[in-house]
């Protein structure tokens, strides 16, 4: 085939060489196809037909005026299912491998005839104008505490000009986490953008049927730092996508950071905290020069942080509980027949009463679950040990494993005082210190003896000094133990073959 090089070249050779068929040859073509192209004075390129017909008759097209209705009626719907459709309405019509070509035509009709596809428009970002937040899920990434899975999330602030971001961890998409994470950003960043966006938070967002546009609180909020608030549409996630962006950015980020570290275990939650503040950091330390454009326009700070807990009032009833956000939680029994404030944070809970905090208490995750704390009932439970047999919130009061170790204990030796015994042994913990019970329980399994709440209370009256956890040493594996190990093993199964 001829190209526009070789034409090209031609036309050259031919006012230099003495005859066409020398430049024709030179050229690359043969001589009557030289004087074709000299003639007509056109480029290959200049003489291609767009071929308009069809080479064969599509199979597709006595019933291409239904398969146009399904994909008018529905334009999500894929080539492969109508295909199925087809071949159950019209068996033996169309084989499997026809599939594909009715792929091409669906393809080419929505291209052509379809709907408007979305289109998605560059925005111009200026100098401190907008703020975008949002949560990000971290459990993917396999993050432990003390070798301990650690479920959780970021909440997630960034700056759509600049792209600064500050992150803070979380454990529900709550308006306490939302606040308390949004004003960690601001307060980190030195100012306030003009406008702050959101994805439809709960936390934020009514639902489409409520007249106003964003909750009571979050409008308090955004007022107390002198902003507006926006938020997307429905199911339009790219409308934030400057932070959508920069969650995976980040989590790439944490990953890489983690991978460098060597392993993916800290031993506090400080110890995490302090990475993450380090990785942020890190993240925005090429971004100063924008981040100056948008100091000149952020707004001031306000005095101080809004407050970001609820505050939720009971009255404690008789079992001395509180059902705090769908979950319940125990209450000092002094407190019984009282009236509190339970102030909820995103992390923990503080009870109130009479103007002054007398507790406080982490806060549980998701809903429908429970926390008893055996300090606040144990004083009426010991004097009605009757009730500890069906206590709802029984396997709350074995503060660890040795403790539920020594009533299953008392209930294989002495099953009509067990409750009673246990109890006793619970109220010694009160008075005397958990540490110490939980040393003379380990004792006492450890020399084969009976556990009974006077052995306990004779043992912890005996202990001097603070109990420390013992310690444990895990001797390093030696793999040439697991190799002769094998070679037994194989020399067995070789001498019984």
């Amino acid at each position: 085939m001829v190209t526009d090089h070789q034409v090209r070249r031609l036309r050259m050779l031919v006012n230099r060489e003495k005859t066409k068929a020398i430049a024709a040859a030179k050229a690359g073509m043969s001589e009557k196809t030289a004087r074709k192209y000299l003639k007509s004075g056109k480029l290959p390129s200049e003489q291609e037909k767009n071929r308009d017909w069809k080479t064969r008759r599509c199979p597709f097209e006595e019933d291409w005026g239904g398969i146009k209705v399904y994909l008018e009626i529905n334009p999500g719907i894929e080539a492969k299912t109508i295909f199925e459709e087809l071949q159950r309405k019209y068996p033996g019509k169309y084989a499997d491998g026809q599939l594909r070509t009715l792929q091409r035509r669906i393809k080419v009709w929505k291209a052509t005839e379809g709907l408007a596809k979305e289109v998605f428009f560059a925005q111009i970002h200026k100098p401190g104008e907008l703020g975008e937040f949002d949560f990000t899920r971290m459990k993917l990434l396999g993050i432990t505490i003390q070798k301990t899975q650690f479920n959780h999330m970021i909440g997630h602030f960034v700056l759509t000009y600049s792209n600064w971001e500050n992150g803070s961890i979380c454990y529900s998409e709550s308006f306490e986490s939302l606040s308390e994470c949004m004003q960690e950003a601001l307060w980190e960043l030195g100012g306030v953008p003009l406008k702050m966006r959101t994805d439809r938070l709960s936390a934020a967002v009514h639902k489409e049927c409520n007249p106003e546009e964003f909750t009571a609180r979050y409008t308090q909020l955004l007022k107390h730092y002198g902003t507006t608030g926006e938020k997307i549409q429905a199911g339009k996630a790219n409308e934030n996508g400057d932070v959508e962006q920069r969650h995976y950015r980040f989590k790439k980020a944490v990953e890489q950071a983690l991978m460098l570290r060597g392993n993916k275990d800290f031993n506090s939650m400080d110890e995490y905290k302090l990475f993450l503040k380090k990785l942020f950091i890190q993240l925005n330390a090429g971004r100063k020069d924008r981040l100056k454009e948008e100091y000149e326009v952020l707004k001031s700070l306000p005095c101080v942080k809004m407050d970001a807990a609820s505050v939720l009032e009971f009255k404690i009833g008789q079992s001395s509980t509180i059902n705090a956000k769908h979950n319940v939680y125990s209450v000092n029994s002094r407190l019984k027949g009282e009236r509190i404030k339970a102030r909820i944070h995103s992390n923990h809970i503080e009870i109130w009463y009479a103007q002054k905090k007398v507790d406080s208490f982490p806060r549980i995750r998701g809903e429908g679950n429970h926390r008893i704390n055996y300090r606040h009932i144990i004083e009426w439970l010991v004097r009605k040990p009757g009730a500890f047999e069906n206590y709802r919130y029984r396997d709350d009061l074995y503060p660890n494993s040795y403790f539920r170790m020594a009533y299953d204990h008392l209930k294989r030796h002495t099953p009509a005082s067990a409750n009673k015994e246990y109890l006793k042994i619970l109220y010694t913990a009160f008075m005397e210190g958990e540490t110490k019970v939980d040393a003379a329980i380990q004792d006492l399994i450890a020399s084969e003896k009976r556990i009974t709440s006077i052995a306990v209370e004779a043992l912890v009256k005996n202990m001097t000094g603070d109990i420390r956890s013992p310690e444990v040493t895990v001797r390093d594996v030696n793999l040439k133990e697991y190799d002769a190990l094998l070679c037994t093993y194989a020399k067995a199964v070789v001498s019984h073959a």
